[in-house]
């Protein structure tokens, strides 16, 4: 039986009732994709999800990735039959724009596919990543390096990379030391070594190009077009150097030097390079490395917080399916009773508490990775260059330190709850949920740690155009907390929303304040706070969308030909929202509380004390 548990209902009334894709495809933006065929997609790609990927996902935890000495990396073999059922089935295609022979379906569609393949493998996804940094690249290059490059790498399925992570530069991307030197004939020639890179090698395509960051100098050494991050270039690295049919030609000095030991995702190759002189081309002629590879971080981020989020869910359905079948104990009201019949442990409150924890979570995170990718579809329908994209892509770009960095921190915290349901079971390999854990703690740390979304979130989401994007968001969610949806049954859950959104006013001007504290350290006083702030405003925007959620499960509720599944789903929606804004929002004043206590002690701590 597949470890995977999907939610499609879910994510279809994300999708058609909360953001009314119908209405979107219905506009002609997308092609003709329609919400038949919507529907129709997710039920093929849960079936692939359920079947091949969730097949790969236990045997590549547990069969050793092979390095030998040419640098070329063997990975398990039902990762492979899972890409050639993803390629065979024409999945690598759903994400392409209509020019290199995709769907142009919307991001949301694109997202709610690729949570439920994420969800059921994660390496299989990411070695299929080439696809999607295909069509990131096919925004960056000329038109002749589209036809040079990126044509054939979708057409003859190629594997991609982003390369940007080196020894001594981690975060501190701008201090990377790999170099470019110009060949003078429209190449580049690379040396350096890069860490951490996600498939870095694989035997599974023909061919691997690797979007390299490096820093163009000259036949001196010297920098050519800056020090720090501005002074990065992007390069399109091949592993061959493809002939002018596409096929592969002569091995490019590009090699896999060893594969890391990782605590999970163990089937992922993860490789630390070397460039020995390889040969690039410089990605669409321009030197702004750094501008152009925001483009794939960002589409990495919203991934990896995807990924957390669905690991949470189907970690979750597995603990619901065993609390319902698990016989243990009597009911709590008859313990006294020796003749007492037992029962499931589904029954014992401190189960029950576990279990609504993590569903309200998992149902309100995805609600937010959806509200997102809904926004990511009325950017690709706004008229380009418009007022409104430009506010479109300011609110995307608000919420992807909220789906990254409070998806991947929460979704790991409440695992531990999803492998307590089981008791000493969740701790052996018959059960997913140890690997679930060890495969989910990444996701808190690669594509920027939580604190570096925490700062990404005050210092260039909200700060960068002094609020305003923030603000005009939380309006949308004042509208809600100070209006009568859901009536006199949501009262109380709007009360709560309305008390939450003005400690987040509170501490937003808290962080403000700090910024001019008479101690010159305001900084300090700042970045103390700035995951607290990350993850009170993602609760608050949470809370708001589980609320709208059931204001529309409320009136859903009214109609007479529910089935009894049907009932069942919007009774559970109006209860996560419930949930959530009595025990979630309510913890917001503790949050401001302490912000507003913060002082320089930690700061000025010697060291030798810690």
């Amino acid at each position: 039986m597949s470890h995977y548990r999907s939610n499609l209902r879910d994510i279809e009334f994300n999708l058609f009732e909360a953001n009314r894709l119908d209405t979107t495809l219905a506009d002609g933006a997308f092609g003709d994709i329609d919400a038949d065929v919507a529907r129709d997609v997710l039920t093929e790609v849960e079936r692939l999800a359920s079947g091949p990927f969730s097949d790969a996902f236990v045997a590549g935890d547990r069969t050793p990735l092979e390095l030998d000495s040419d640098g070329e990396v063997t990975i398990p073999k039902e990762t492979k039959q899972a890409l050639d059922a993803f390629y065979g089935a024409g999945w690598g295609a759903l994400n392409l724009p209509e020019h290199l022979g995709g769907f142009s379906a919307p991001p949301s569609l694109q997202w709610a596919a690729m949570s439920m393949l994420i969800g059921a493998d994660p390496p299989a996804l990411m070695y299929a990543g080439g696809m999607f940094f295909a069509d990131i690249t096919d925004q960056l290059v000329t038109d002749e390096q589209r036809e040079r490059w990126i044509r054939p790498w979708v057409e003859r399925q190629w594997g991609g990379t982003m390369v940007l992570t080196e020894p001594d530069a981690g975060s501190d991307v701008g201090a990377a030391r790999t170099r470019a030197v110009d060949n003078g004939d429209g190449t580049w020639s690379l040396h350096g070594i890069k860490r951490f890179i996600t498939n870095g090698d694989f035997d599974w395509p023909e061919n691997i190009v690797h979007l390299v960051l490096a820093r163009p100098v000259d036949d001196d050494g010297q920098p050519l077009t800056g020090l720090g991050t501005k002074g990065l270039s992007l390069f399109l690295v091949p592993k061959h150097w493809p002939r002018e049919d596409g096929s592969p030609g002569e091995r490019n000095p590009v090699w896999a030097r060893s594969i890391e030991d990782k605590m999970g995702l163990k089937a992922s190759s993860t490789a630390e390079m070397e460039f020995d002189g390889a040969r690039g081309v410089l990605a669409g002629e321009r030197h702004e490395g750094i501008k152009q590879m925001f483009k794939v971080i960002e589409y990495a981020r919203m991934l990896v917080g995807t990924k957390a989020i669905e690991t949470l869910s189907t970690g979750y359905l597995n603990a619901l399916d065993y609390a319902k079948e698990r016989v243990q104990g009597t009911d709590l009201l008859q313990a006294g009773d020796k003749s007492a019949p037992r029962v499931e442990i589904i029954r014992h409150p401190d189960v029950r508490r576990m279990l609504m924890r993590q569903k309200a979570h998992a149902e309100g995170m995805r609600a937010l990775v959806f509200y997102t990718a809904s926004i990511q579809d009325r950017v690709e329908m706004a008229e380009p260059g418009s007022e409104e994209e430009q506010q479109l892509h300011k609110r995307n770009d608000l919420l992807l330190p909220l789906v990254k960095g409070y998806g991947s921190e929460k979704s790991y915290e409440l695992l531990a709850d999803s492998l307590q349901v089981f008791g000493g079971s969740g701790y052996t390999k018959d059960y997913p949920l140890e690997q679930y854990i060890r495969d989910a703690k990444i996701d808190t740390l690669y594509e920027g740690t939580t604190g570096i979304q925490g700062n990404d979130l005050f210092f260039r989401k909200v700060g960068k155009d002094q609020g305003a994007t923030l603000g005009a968001l939380l309006d949308e969610i004042r509208e809600v907390a100070k209006g009568d949806l859901g009536g006199e049954q949501l009262a109380a859950e709007r009360a709560q929303l309305d008390g939450a959104l003005e400690e987040v006013q509170t501490m937003l001007g808290s962080m403000v304040g700090f910024l001019g504290d008479e101690s010159g350290k305001g900084l300090y006083l700042v970045a103390l706070n700035t995951n607290r702030f990350l993850f009170a405003l993602s609760e608050l925007v949470i809370g708001w969308l589980l609320l709208s959620h059931a204001g529309l499960a409320l009136d859903a509720l009214q109609r007479d030909d529910l089935s009894d599944k049907d009932r069942a789903f919007y009774d559970g929606k109006v209860a996560s929202a419930r949930w959530f804004a009595h025990n979630a929002l309510t913890a917001m004043s503790a949050r401001r509380e302490a912000m507003q206590r913060t002082d320089l002690s930690v700061m000025e701590l010697d060291d030798a004390a810690f």
